[in-house]
């Protein structure tokens, strides 16, 4: 049975980059619609909504903030344009709950990380909820060490408000695959 920690796992089991490349073999094959690594284009930018709250704390598990939530497993890579992982990358997430609430007082739902040396980061959580105006979406930031600060959004596929929504892009797709104990997204960023 494929589980959210099955995907995970093999996720994590998946060789760091550069030793790849040295080997003369090719990267992890990117998502669809994503930026590839290799080509000038850096994952897009987006607004940072109104709901951003500096100082979240380190946490990559948000699943105890909403116990009765939808589990969802994101993780990725933070690459440069060369196709370099990018270890020690900050990663910080924000999302509504089911109910498409935000936690405006505290840091439920709230987080970062930094990727570890293969540029590897993840994320345990729940399955955001939709609000007004909006489709379902994460709110993310992640920063290279010493580079610029990329604030973006990380959409889910076959939603009926994409096409709604003014800001969607679908180059901010996540790749979804189901599992009996929820799901799991990849999205992999490339950072200037």
């Amino acid at each position: 049975m494929t589980t959210r920690r099955s995907f995970l796992s093999g996720f994590l089991a998946l060789p760091a980059l550069v030793p790849v490349a040295a080997r003369g073999q090719e990267p992890p094959q990117q998502l669809e619609l994503t930026p590839a690594c290799g080509t000038p284009e850096p994952t897009i930018a987006q607004t940072e909504g109104p709901y951003f709250t500096p100082g979240s704390p380190l946490k990559r598990d948000f699943k105890p903030d909403a116990p009765d939530g939808t589990a969802i497993t994101i993780a990725g890579f933070v690459l440069t344009a060369r196709c370099e992982p990018v270890a020690g990358a900050l990663i910080e997430l924000w999302h509504c709950d089911g109910d498409g609430d935000y936690d405006n007082e505290g840091f439920r739902l709230r987080g970062h990380q930094f990727s570890d040396a293969g540029g590897r980061w993840w994320f345990e959580t729940i399955v955001p909820g939709i609000y007004t105006g909006r489709t379902r979406h994460f709110h993310v930031k992640v920063q290279r060490p010493n580079g610029p600060l990329l604030t973006t959004q990380l959409y889910f596929p076959g939603e009926p408000g994409n096409d709604r929504d003014n800001i969607f892009d679908a180059s901010l797709l996540l790749d979804i695959k189901s599992a009996p104990d929820g799901g799991y997204g990849r999205y992999d960023f490339v950072v200037a």
